[in-house]
């Protein structure tokens, strides 16, 4: 049985970290520190809590490293209008699931995820949706996720 709980402010430091593993295994290179940590920690700390709060992550303590993270799954709620494949407008944006390399392979991202899909449905959420990097399309997918028509777009604005 894998132990998932909902983390709080005080595992900021630890979700931010292991969003640091996130993005070297994605981008190939570890990311600098900087401003970035910071920022992301105090974002954790102001929108973790309460059970009003429009994102949650849910983690995996490391089963031999007290007070380390192995996974972790984050999650927001956004309120857009609602439509006829979802009334309540209600949607949902995964991010930041990732394990810790040498913790891989153990279903601590499944269970963190799926934690964080009984969130969503507790809250009537309606549509989740991901940007998936190559490992983990097939967890995904494996939990029905499916592809979506239209392209994704972006624009990045500078900052003011």
């Amino acid at each position: 049985m894998i132990a998932v709980r909902r983390a709080d402010g005080r595992d900021a430091a630890g979700i931010v970290r292991l969003r640091g593993v996130m993005l070297a295994s994605m981008d190939g290179v570890e990311p600098p520190p900087g401003p970035w940590q910071e920022a992301a920690r105090q974002v954790l700390r102001d929108r973790l809590g309460g059970p009003e709060a429009a994102m949650a992550v849910f983690v995996v303590d490391a089963p031999d490293r007290p007070g380390v993270l192995a996974a972790c799954a984050t999650g927001t709620i956004d309120l857009r209008l609602g439509s006829p494949g979802n009334p309540t407008g209600r949607t949902g944006y995964v991010f930041n699931v990732v394990t810790e390399p040498g913790y891989r392979r153990r279903g601590y991202a499944r269970a963190c995820l799926a934690a964080l899909l009984d969130w969503y449905r507790e809250r009537g959420v309606g549509r989740v949706d991901l940007r998936a990097s190559v490992e983990g399309e097939s967890l995904y997918r494996s939990l029905g996720f499916a592809d979506v028509s239209g392209p994704t777009l972006r624009l990045r604005l500078p900052a003011s």
